[in-house]
């Protein structure tokens, strides 16, 4: 599969226009979309729905930007269940399993790179996943 997948934050960086970030999750995203399919689940899907008041304007959204939404398989999801036990056993505070943790199985799973600013638990917990970010550049 030729793609990156997408963190919700920097499709939020671009919905909000976000003065900070919104120059670099745009170029970033237009760079990687010259040479790779765009993609994001639904765990993303929901994140970034919130900000919009129809379903209809959430896939106008989406797909200007070219991107398509991929289903998360078992093995992402069974992933996501083993890395938030290893986070539970870090002294994690939550008791559920955090976005991020199934955005972090899925690209591992689906070994999509992942266009991403929140560094922290990908890096601790989904080490192969190779991820885009801010810092790169």
């Amino acid at each position: 599969m030729n793609g990156v997948l997408i963190d919700s934050c920097v499709l939020l960086d671009l919905f909000t226009n976000d003065p900070h970030w919104a120059d670099w999750s745009e170029s970033t995203l237009e760079r990687y979309s010259q040479t790779n399919t765009l993609y994001i689940n639904s765990i993303v899907y929901t994140e970034i729905s919130i900000g919009f008041e129809k379903i209809e304007e959430v896939e106008e959204a989406i797909s200007t930007l070219g991107i398509k939404v991929l289903e998360i398989s078992r093995e992402a999801l069974f992933l996501t269940g083993k890395a938030f036990i290893r986070y539970r056993r870090n002294k994690g505070t939550k008791n559920s399993p955090l976005p991020d943790f199934f955005i972090g199985a899925h690209s591992a799973v689906t070994q999509l790179d992942l266009i991403t600013r929140d560094l922290s638990k990908y890096k601790t917990y989904f080490p192969q996943v190779n991820l885009i970010h801010p810092e790169m550049n």
